[in-house]
């Protein structure tokens, strides 16, 4: 599956009923795609955009192998971030926010 199928099958899992009332900015910055995303949580909508953003809430820093397991529900996120597979850079209580937003796996 490419990064960009994963970033798909993340936006087809958005938990919408999660995001009433949030205004969020999640980056993924892949390391070995060398390409930065990111989604929009607006009011229980998600929109996904290519590139950075100028002022993210919250940045994850992986590479897409981890990207996948957490999409696919086969990493589990704070593992992954334990084991240094992932960083987070901004708010680092969004980041767990991920799991509720998103059904995984």
């Amino acid at each position: 599956m490419s990064v960009e199928q994963t970033f798909e099958k993340l936006e087809q899992n958005f938990n919408a009923d999660a995001a009433q009332g949030l205004d969020l900015v999640f980056q993924f910055d892949i390391e070995d795609d060398n390409k930065s995303h990111h989604l929009v949580i607006k009011d229980g909508t998600c929109k996904l955009h290519d590139g950075p953003h100028d002022d993210p809430s919250v940045t994850l820093i992986m590479n897409s192998e981890t990207l996948q397991g957490i999409v696919s529900g086969e990493t589990d996120g704070m593992q992954a971030f334990m084991a240094g597979q992932l960083r987070a850079e901004g708010d680092m209580m969004l980041a767990t926010k991920l799991g509720e937003l998103f059904n995984m796996g």
